[in-house]
């Protein structure tokens, strides 16, 4: 390859090893995951009581948002283990790393930072304009 030639995709080795902060960020998402809907079903569980006092009102007001704030917690975390897994499949075909709107390889600084990405820095300023 010409030097002054520009990279166009990253190297097996240089995506083996997006791979592998990807696979860490996933099992760190899932546990979250399970985690939060373990909470939410023990939570679940424990809210058979049918006493009707002002105090169990605002408990009860209380324990609805935290678990609404729970569910929205586990929903963003749905969504961040889907865009890790499909960055997993754009490292097997071949895409990974490689901005969707200028074509030209994302830094690895970025990529480090932000796995799932598939916006350069300069297309994600561009976008919010």
């Amino acid at each position: 390859m010409n030097t002054n030639e520009e990279k166009q995709r990253y190297s097996r080795e240089e995506l083996a090893e997006f791979e592998e902060i990807i696979q860490e960020k996933l099992t760190n998402a899932r546990k979250e995951v399970a985690f939060i809907k373990e909470t939410l079903s023990r939570r679940n569980d424990s809210g058979t009581d049918n006493t009707a006092s002002p105090s169990k009102m605002l408990e009860d007001g209380a324990d609805t948002a935290e678990k609404e704030s729970l569910n929205q917690l586990a929903s963003r975390q749905m969504k961040f283990i889907q865009q890790l897994e499909n960055a997993l499949i754009r490292i097997k075909n071949g895409t990974y790393g490689v901005c969707i709107v200028t074509g030209k390889l994302i830094p690895k600084e970025r990529l480090r930072a932000v796995p799932h990405t598939q916006h350069s820095i300069e297309a994600k300023l561009q976008r919010n304009d």
